[in-house]
């Protein structure tokens, strides 16, 4: 019996490509950076099945050598990288990790609120650089206060609820935006829906948890910014690309707002001659929301979960485009 065949298209956990291996002839991409456009079409020759992650381009220019392709399985929960409409064409699924990572993210985007708000980082470096020389002093370091303020959630999806949820250990207000509203998480988290426009003018830190999309493009632009507080401090762990990253420059620079926390950046990786890395008030990680053991281990057993089912022809765990079962 041929079994069907897999492209991995990066080293993961290792009990995840041992199931996967365990049903299907399995190829797993080598180098840590990613295959390029002509080596992912290459390398997809002849496949049944693709495991990508979010620097990996999936649209038809990809799928020129693999017309028979039966299933994508992301690595992550958005799935901007991927052309959803051309894969819902070809009668591709393409599956995703919802969930396994939603506590581990809000816990990145909390502890970027709090290192911008409290300066931890601007504070460790200036001890490393041997500047320490007084024990004490009344007037230094000071920061935001986070205890009491309120925070302006933009997406109310499981990230965001999570979000909310940690705001309530520290007594914040919560405002919230979303496409819908969430009454019955209104009621079970203490949080307010908002417009948009006032949740920017009235929240002390303002976090971002949307997908990426044509609609979330610059979402947060030259307009918003100028409507956040000057004291107000920016977090966006969703993708980079939804903040205008110029514009985010010039409202740091020119105080219309305090600061930020990014864990996404639009490139990524960011030009290390990139104005915001030169600033003190921002902090950026290298897109490591999700980047607990945990969690980790957690997204690659649901996409190697749903790379199986995708090969057998059975419905995927979580999969983001389930009309591909219309009629089915």
């Amino acid at each position: 019996m041929v079994r069907p065949r897999v492209f991995v298209t990066r080293e993961m956990d290792r009990d995840a490509l041992d199931a996967i291996a365990a049903h299907a002839e399995m190829a797993v991409w080598p180098e840590d950076s990613p295959p390029s456009p002509e080596q992912l079409r290459e390398a997809l020759r002849g496949m049944d099945g693709v495991l990508t992650n979010i620097m990996d381009r999936v649209d038809g220019a990809a799928l020129e050598e693999a017309p028979g392709l039966k299933v994508v399985s992301q690595l992550a929960v958005g799935v901007d990288n991927i052309d959803v409409a051309e894969m819902t064409r070809r009668g591709i699924p393409v599956g995703h990790t919802p969930g396994v990572l939603s506590k581990a993210t809000a816990d990145v985007a909390f502890a970027l609120l709090m290192a911008v708000a409290r300066r931890v980082v601007e504070s460790d470096r200036w001890v490393r650089r041997g500047s320490w020389r007084m024990a004490f002093h009344p007037n230094y370091w000071l920061g935001a206060d986070v205890s009491d303020s309120t925070l302006g959630i933009v997406g109310m999806g499981k990230i965001g609820m999570e979000m909310a949820k940690r705001a309530r250990g520290f007594d914040m207000k919560v405002l919230y935006h979303s496409r819908t509203r969430k009454p019955g998480e209104e009621e079970r988290l203490g949080v307010e829906y908002a417009a948009m426009d006032r949740l920017l003018e009235e929240s002390d830190f303002v976090s971002l948890h949307v997908p990426l999309t044509e609609e979330t493009h610059h979402l947060i632009g030259e307009a918003e910014l100028r409507r956040m507080r000057s004291s107000a401090i920016l977090v966006n762990t969703a993708r980079g690309p939804v903040v205008d990253g110029r514009a985010l420059h010039r409202a740091l620079e020119e105080g219309w707002i305090a600061g930020a926390g990014l864990d996404v950046t639009d490139p990524e990786p960011i030009a290390e001659d990139d104005p915001l890395l030169s600033m003190d008030g921002v902090v950026v990680t290298p897109h490591v929301g999700s980047a607990s053991r945990g969690s980790r281990r957690a997204m690659c057993m649901l996409a190697a979960r749903n790379l199986l089912a995708g090969i057998r022809g059975e419905r995927l765990v979580h999969c983001c485009n389930p009309e591909v079962y219309d009629g089915v």
